[in-house]
């Protein structure tokens, strides 16, 4: 397969197995102007998998850059009624969400914080019926990555072919091959297989170590369950919510959580990077932190609301990955996630834990689940990570060594 074809091929997996596009189902597309093309490639799949309709909505990164620097700022404290409602409406249809991703990870640099967080805020309190949806699993969503101009030269700044050669990265990170459809199921079995280990092991916590200085333990909330692959919908309908997906995930118990832990990569995070930082815990929250670049942004992530101090979630990848393998830093997370074990500060995933999409938000919070308005990953995955479960009898069972698993 040439470029063109494994594009082509990209865009019908990602109605096909990313959301897995049913009968009579509307399907929501977010996707930046400049790749209008890709997004109208997966609309066509979706239209011809039998969706109901097809709602494009476009975004232009620049003119965001514009606004944020331009407009009022207290526009950014609220999202009109309208524009809440069409989100909320399709969710309540029970639709088909794609995220096509594809910015400029500088794109936000020099902008005024708190502009960035009252938007961040006001949107989640306005797509709250949207969030409660997904969270309830009665919604099929995935992320999906097409490089931009000023992505590419960001991870290949001294390439010519810097276009190529992300385009390559990304469909070689989603397996993109003649055989894709095979390969994703024999993933998914892998995936699942390695999550029904950690699941029969029960563990309490998780200590992590490693030579950048990381001595951290996490605590797991009771009835955590590890997922990874494809998921199910509230129908049984499968989906995959990352094209690529190396990760098998859990609940941290946001109560419990001590030490110090350091990056292993850069986090960008609202198009300004955070790079070289560590985060001390304590009874499951940051109660320190520093930074070699991008602090105040890091510190207005941490104080975004009263829980964005604590962990939503933990996740295991091995070093030996597909995408860690291609040793390219992508600056953007749904790739580097994939590339090392991370944390997300932040609200946490209710289907984690047995029964948790069911509980209410004071429920979910009394069992250790963390709720906030962000989900944020950060990377803290090394070649010489070790980490041990500890099981309630105080049993400490090897889970990684050098970076990859041995349980």
């Amino acid at each position: 397969m040439n470029l063109n074809e494994r594009i082509k091929f990209y865009a019908k997996l990602v109605a096909r197995l990313g959301v897995n596009v049913t009968d009579d189902k509307y399907v929501l597309i977010t996707c930046p102007v400049h790749v209008s093309d890709f997004g109208c490639m997966v609309a066509k799949e979706a239209y011809k998998l039998g969706a109901k309709d097809v709602i494009m909505n476009y975004y232009d990164e620049k003119f965001a850059r514009i606004r944020y620097d331009l407009a009022n700022p207290e526009v950014f404290k609220f999202v009109p009624e309208w524009k809440a409602e069409s989100r909320n409406y399709y969710a309540r249809e029970g639709c088909c969400n794609i995220a096509i991703i594809s910015d400029d990870p500088d794109i936000f640099t020099g902008v005024e914080s708190s502009r960035l967080l009252d938007q961040t805020i006001a949107s989640k309190k306005a797509f709250k019926e949207y969030y409660d949806i997904m969270d309830a699993c009665k919604l099929r969503w995935t992320v999906v990555a097409v490089p931009s101009e000023k992505w590419a030269k960001k991870v290949y700044p001294d390439a010519d072919n810097a276009m190529e050669l992300l385009w390559t990265a990304i469909l070689d990170s989603a397996r993109i091959t003649e055989n894709a459809v095979e390969n994703w199921i024999e993933h998914d079995k892998t995936l699942k297989s390695r999550a029904n280990t950690l699941n029969e092991n029960t563990f309490k916590s998780l200590h992590f170590t490693n030579s950048l200085g990381t001595d951290f333990t996490v605590g797991l909330v009771d009835k955590h369950i590890w997922k990874g692959g494809s998921d199910k919908d509230f129908y049984g309908v499968s989906h995959f919510a990352n094209m690529p997906t190396e990760e098998i995930f859990t609940m941290p118990d946001s109560r419990k959580a001590d030490g110090r832990v350091y990056s292993a990569m850069p986090l960008v995070y609202q198009g300004n990077t955070i790079d070289k930082f560590w985060l001390e815990f304590k009874d499951g929250a940051v109660i320190d932190f520093d930074a070699k670049f991008g602090k105040e942004t890091l510190k207005m992530l941490l104080n975004t609301d009263e829980n964005s101090r604590r962990l939503g979630e933990v996740a295991l990848i091995p070093y030996n990955s597909p995408i860690s393998k291609l040793n390219t830093l992508f600056y953007e997370t749904l790739f580097d996630e994939n590339a090392s074990c991370h944390l997300a500060l932040g609200e946490c995933y209710p289907d984690t834990m047995e029964g948790g999409e069911k509980l209410s938000e004071d429920e979910l919070k009394a069992l250790g689940g963390n709720k906030s308005v962000v989900h944020v990953d950060f990377m803290i995955g090394t070649s010489d990570m070790n980490i041990d479960g500890i099981k309630k009898d105080g049993t400490v069972v090897p889970v990684f060594r050098n970076g990859n698993f041995v349980i």
